[in-house]
Order: C-alpha cells, then sequence, then structure tokens
C-alpha cells in the first residue's frame, strides 16, 4: 500500500506549460489517492504547481527546504509542514526518508543530482522502494539512452535498469509504482559490475 511519495522536479519558472500541466495531473492523482507527498519546499516551477494543487485541494504535502533557501524567500509560504534542514545533504536525507517511492520529474541539475543519489543508493541496496521517471514530453529520453550506453559499455548490469521504471502520462504513475519489481539484496553483487 503507497501512503507516501517523494517528488523531485524542477524550480524553474521558465519551463512550457506542457511540463506543469502534467505536474498539476499528478498532483490531482496522488491527492484522489489520498498519498502525501514529500518535495522540496519550494514555491515555483514545477514544485510550485504541484504544492499550490495540493493546497487548493487541502492535500497532505510536506515541504523540506534548507535554511539557505528560506532566507532568500524560496519557500512556499502556504505549506504549513514545512522542515527546515540545514543544508542541501540534509535536504535529500529527509526527502526520503520514510517514503515509499520517488517520482522524478523533469528538471534541472538539482532534479538530477537527487535521481542519481537515490539510484545509487538503490543499486548498493540502500534504498529499496519503486523509482519513477515521469517521462513528459520525453524529456528523459536522453538520459535513458545514457544509462544503456552505461549497460553496453559495462559500467552498470542490465539489472540496474530495472531500478527504475519510465512513464509518460502521470495517469500511468501509479501502476509504475505499484508494478516496480522488488528490490533487495539479490538485485545487487559483492562487485561493483
Amino acid at each position: 500500500m503507497i501512503t507516501s511519495v517523494t517528488i523531485f522536479c524542477s524550480s524553474s519558472r521558465k519551463s512550457p506549460e506542457i511540463y506543469s500541466l502534467a505536474a498539476r495531473k499528478l498532483a490531482d492523482i496522488l491527492i484522489d489517492n489520498h498519498i502525501r507527498v514529500i518535495y522540496g519546499g519550494g514555491a515555483v516551477g514545477l514544485m510550485g504547481c504541484i504544492a499550490d494543487r495540493f493546497v487548493e485541494r487541502r492535500g497532505d504535502i510536506r515541504g523540506v527546504i534548507p535554511e539557505f533557501m528560506v532566507k532568500v524567500e524560496w519557500a512556499h509560504k502556504q505549506i504549513k509542514d514545512m522542515v527546515i534542514v540545514q543544508d542541501m545533504h540534509e535536504r535529500k536525507k529527509k526527502l526520503v526518508e520514510g517514503t515509499d517511492a520517488v517520482i522524478a520529474l523533469p528538471g534541472g541539475t538539482g532534479t538530477l543530482e537527487e535521481l542519481m543519489e537515490v539510484l545509487a543508493l538503490k543499486r548498493l541496496g540502500k534504498f529499496l522502494k519503486p523509482v519513477i521517471l515521469l517521462n513528459t514530453n520525453s524529456f528523459y529520453d536522453p538520459l535513458i539512452t545514457f544509462f544503456n550506453s552505461m549497460v553496453d559499455n559495462r559500467f552498470i548490469r542490465p539489472v540496474h535498469l530495472e531500478a527504475y521504471r519510465v512513464v509518460s502520462k502521470p495517469a500511468d504513475v501509479m501502476d509504475a509504482i505499484l508494478s516496480s519489481p522488488d528490490w533487495h539484496e539479490d538485485s545487487i553483487q559483492k562487485a561493483p559490475v
């Protein structure tokens, strides 16, 4: 049973509307399924879209944001459950504490860094939950190609491609979470590759 998910996503104000529409649709699906969201605490970009929808519909949402971002007023002012942490490292740790799944929406280097850390932890058997890439507008296609190149060049094993699921529509996210394969010690090996 899924009760909470972590969302990694952009804080850019300038991304095309197709991404914000998908973010709002995802927010509605999560709210309709009574799922709590843990996100980066921001007020703009896709973060703001998710948060605004949860506030508007009175969904259960928690923000996790570093103190320096609060000082420059990047925090969403209407999120009542806002955890303020010391730095980005602590933020990443808190974002995935107790979550049932991670959903990565399109984003920039921060989103990519969060996603890569979770996938690295999953590969090492330190994070076992489903990881979903919401591939709106084929945004993640180059990254997926890069992961396949890692396999082709034997930097990771084919089984590591099963550490995440890719969907193109918000409507497919819940099924992707529920159908993700179990990830456990057998999914990794003692040697790195």
